[in-house]
């Protein structure tokens, strides 16, 4: 996710969990492991499929939950009004709503709630429930609730929700598919502490049982083990979950390899590219560009550098990166991304205007900087790693691109803790650093415009780039999706030519799964959907 309060990258204890008992790991024939139960005096197989990530997680309360592992978690068991179909990502569709519609001004969302929805508990799921668990989201103010800022949540009789915001809001219907934005058996949360305020208990007993409408329910939880979900029984979709039980385990991504490979888990989600070309046997191998962008910043404060600051030594550093290199140290299934929005959103750059490595040009930017034999320093968390891709080999290699110019890089890695201080507070003279989407929608990368979130850490202030902050505040109230992609470009466009924020690449995402396993794909926000694996 995009690295905003929580702590970035950093994962649980990575510990390799062994499962005994009824849950026998040895794959079978139907893509996972089985057992057997009586019931009757009849002999019923149990399917569970056991997949093996790297856990970053903290809660399974939807409401605060924000963390990669966590999402996984929460669109299994917390059904949401609005969702996606598989990967794509450019048009929301209905969930537990029927229909939704946005006014001609984008400032009102209607939304119409189907009435065959049912709770694990078999209770109906209402315009009360929704109503409740969106405002809970927004007023705990959790790590989600910006979600949801400056929008007012009300139900419009039996079966309609209107979300209204002050300004226009045509991304809502994007972020509306967060599984923090899961809807809760209200009356059941409140029984267990509740509250749509900052006075809220109700996480303990989110973390150990579900309140949702999902096709699972939580049968266990442990933050640095391993989470068993098991399939709602009451489930009142269409298509029910294939598997009986699903078991998320905490394991690093080099125990990863060998459980895939000898058949101990089905699925294996953290395996970097060079670990996937070493995969033998009869294995799936998914490899997909990640929505993660990788960037440099350069520091537009002259008070943290006269150099990074200096527009021509900006564009000395983008034309000197060797981009192929970096591709090729990210391995198969990684691109180069032209902006700093992912390719698979709206409003993404052709490929077309990527930047190309010109060393002559970036020497001749150099000269005309004024600046001779720069020396600056660049700042990356050292033990982080991207979709299995380490920061440290980027760097080196970024180094050796920038001395070939002049420009010499004094690299200065830091654990997560250090280097995020530099880097929320502005005082990076170059950063090395990625952004992940919090929803699908451009919108989402304002933050990288004077004054925004991610400008402000590169020392980018408010009214440094009028035109650019006008194309920005034009680009977020745009209605209509043409209109829109073309608002974007031009923002990214401007974005790249002010030369603040350098994008690199967009590592890949390999996901390995057993051959008989079917139906995975890799979403950009939940990174998979385990209901749709069959």
């Amino acid at each position: 996710m995009a690295i905003r309060s929580r702590r970035p990258g950093a994962k649980a204890a990575l510990l390799p969990v062994l499962l005994t008992g009824t849950l026998a790991l040895a794959a079978c024939s139907s893509g996972g492991s089985s057992t057997t139960s009586q019931n009757g005096g009849t002999t019923t197989a149990a399917k569970t499929l056991v997949i093996d990530t790297s856990f970053d997680l903290k809660t399974a309360d939807p409401g605060r939950t924000y963390e990669p592992t966590g999402l996984i978690i929460g669109k299994a068991a917390y059904e949401t009004l609005l969702t996606f179909e598989g990967s794509d990502v450019t048009k929301p569709v209905p969930a537990l709503a029927e229909s939704f519609e946005l006014s001609a001004d984008g400032k009102v969302l209607t939304l119409k709630l189907r009435q065959d929805a049912t709770f694990a508990d078999g209770s109906p799921v209402t315009a009360d429930d929704v109503v409740f668990s969106l405002n809970r989201v927004r007023d705990m103010k959790g790590t989600p609730s910006f979600l949801l800022d400056g929008v007012e949540v009300a139900a419009s009789g039996a079966d309609t929700i209107t979300l209204t915001s002050k300004n226009a809001n045509p991304a809502l219907p994007y972020i509306l598919p967060n599984p923090a934005l899961g809807i809760l058996n209200s009356k059941l949360a409140k029984e267990h502490g509740a509250t749509a305020d900052t006075g809220d208990k109700a996480e303990q007993y989110l973390n150990s049982a579900s309140a949702g409408s999902g096709p699972y329910t939580i049968e266990s939880f442990n933050v640095s083990s391993q989470v068993v979900l098991k399939a709602n029984a009451k489930y009142w979709g269409a298509t029910k979950p294939v598997y009986d039980k699903v078991v998320l385990r905490n394991v690093e991504a080099a125990t990863q390899k060998l459980n895939i490979s000898r058949g101990d888990s089905q699925v294996a989600l953290n395996l970097s590219g060079d670990q996937v070309t070493g995969i033998t046997g009869d294995l799936q191998i998914k490899k997909t560009p990640a929505a993660n962008v990788i960037f440099l910043l350069a520091n537009q404060d002259p008070s943290v550098s006269k150099i990074t600051s200096n527009p021509k030594f900006a564009e000395a550093v983008r034309k000197g990166v060797d981009y192929a290199g970096l591709l090729e140290l990210a391995g198969e299934g990684s691109v180069q991304t032209p902006g700093i929005i992912p390719s698979m959103f709206l409003g993404s750059l052709p490929q077309d205007q990527a930047a190309k490595r010109d060393v002559e040009g970036a020497k001749a930017a150099l000269k005309e900087s004024g600046v001779a034999d720069p020396t600056v320093k660049l700042e990356y968390p050292s033990e982080l790693t991207v979709n299995g891709l380490s920061f440290q080999p980027l760097a080196e290699r970024i180094q050796a691109n920038l001395k070939e110019v002049g420009i010499t890089v004094e690299l200065a890695p830091a654990p997560i803790t250090t280097a995020l201080d530099n880097y929320r507070n502005g005082k990076e003279e170059l950063g090395l650093w990625y952004w992940g989407p919090d929803y699908p929608d451009p919108s989402d990368y304002l933050a990288f415009l004077p004054g925004k979130l991610v400008g402000l850490r590169a020392g980018w202030k408010a009214g440094a780039d009028k035109e650019l902050e006008a194309a920005g505040a034009k680009a977020a109230t745009t209605i209509g999706d043409e209109a829109r992609k073309q608002a974007y470009v031009d923002v990214q466009t401007r974005l790249n030519a002010a030369g603040t924020f350098i994008p690199l690449i967009q590592p890949s995402q390999n996901i390995v799964t057993a051959k008989s396993v079917t139906g995975l794909e890799f979403h950009p926000v939940w990174t998979i959907d385990v209901a749709d694996l069959k």
